[in-house]
């Protein structure tokens, strides 16, 4: 993608970058930096071994939040003997260190703790990559405890990346939806921003939708954007995905030219969608007449893309 500082936008250049905050080069939930060892994780010797090493460290979880060093923006790795009892997962190798998560209700006593919405975007590259992973395997155990095919319980495997169902040996791994989320915009300086019921007032966003089965993610986009606000768009180019572990979901950025400019709200899931200039939407943010998802959205990461620098958040 370039160097931020550099990029250009659909129709021209964004507001000069001397004296804005250049945008992140990929989304907030996109920078993982750990080593996932993935052929590690049927090893079991390996993993029993690597949980005594000494070098190991653990993620806590609690109640799906994460415990929180004395900095505040930053996760809590503690060694594995003082770890709460709890579901166990193995995320990867930092160097030649093991990190596992421990997923319990149990919380330190005088830890802070923060879910990943509101700690995402203040963490570091690595701690950021260490929660999004965790939190997503948390809620798949939580949520699909019983094999498929038979109704058995199922038991935790591969390092908490499969569950195995000990009557008829199937493997269950875990569930990803993908979704595509797409900034449309006119091919000059305007981008179409528009806002569901249920949001907070004055909340707009990148329209979303769902991928369908023996649908393309461009399928995807082009459908979702005529369903939800009436237009035909082309020139669909992928621009970044993240996960998205709220409960398994991942998010995969588009931008698409629309061919006509009048809106028509059609299936009800939007309720208000409007055009934005570049200084316009940029008004609209700082006089609070529009408030943008936070950054740990990919959402904020394609607008602000397309604005040319850090917008709200």
């Amino acid at each position: 993608m370039g160097d931020p500082e550099q990029r250009t936008s659909p129709g021209g250049p964004g507001p000069c970058a001397s004296t804005v905050a250049p945008v992140p080069g990929v989304p907030t939930l996109a920078r993982a930096t750990v080593d996932r060892a993935a052929a590690r994780r049927r090893d079991e010797a390996w993993l029993d071994a690597a949980w005594q090493d000494p070098r190991a460290r653990v993620l806590l979880l609690a109640d799906g939040e994460a415990a929180l060093a004395d900095e505040g923006d930053v996760l809590l790795l503690v060694a594995p003997a003082d770890a709460p009892p709890g579901e166990r997962f193995f995320l990867g190798l930092d160097g030649d260190a093991p990190i596992f998560a421990v997923a319990s209700s149990a919380r330190l006593p005088h830890v802070s703790h923060a879910g990943l919405r509101g700690l995402g975007a203040l963490l570091p590259d690595h701690d950021a990559g260490l929660l999004t992973d965790a939190v997503a395997l948390t809620a798949w155990h939580r949520s699909h405890t019983h094999c498929s095919r038979c109704g058995t319980p199922t038991e935790a495997a591969d390092g908490g990346h499969v569950r195995r169902c000990p009557v008829d040996g199937s493997e269950h791994f875990p569930r990803i939806d993908p979704a595509v989320i797409m900034l449309v915009h006119d091919g000059g300086d305007r981008c179409l921003l528009g806002r569901q019921p249920a949001w907070p007032p004055r909340r707009y966003s990148a329209l979303a939708g769902f991928v369908e089965p023996g649908e393309s993610l461009e399928q995807a986009v082009v459908r979702e954007v005529s369903e939800e606000v009436g237009l035909r768009v082309a020139e669909v180019t992928y621009a970044a995905s993240q996960p998205w572990p709220f409960p398994s979901s991942l998010m995969l950025g588009f931008t698409a030219q629309a061919v006509d400019d009048t809106v028509r709200l059609a299936d009800g899931e939007i309720e208000d969608a409007r055009w934005f200039s570049r200084r316009g939407l940029a008004d609209a943010v700082r006089e609070g007449v529009v408030v943008l998802p936070g950054r740990v959205s990919i959402a904020w990461w394609l607008v602000s893309r397309w604005f040319g620098a850090e917008l709200g958040g």
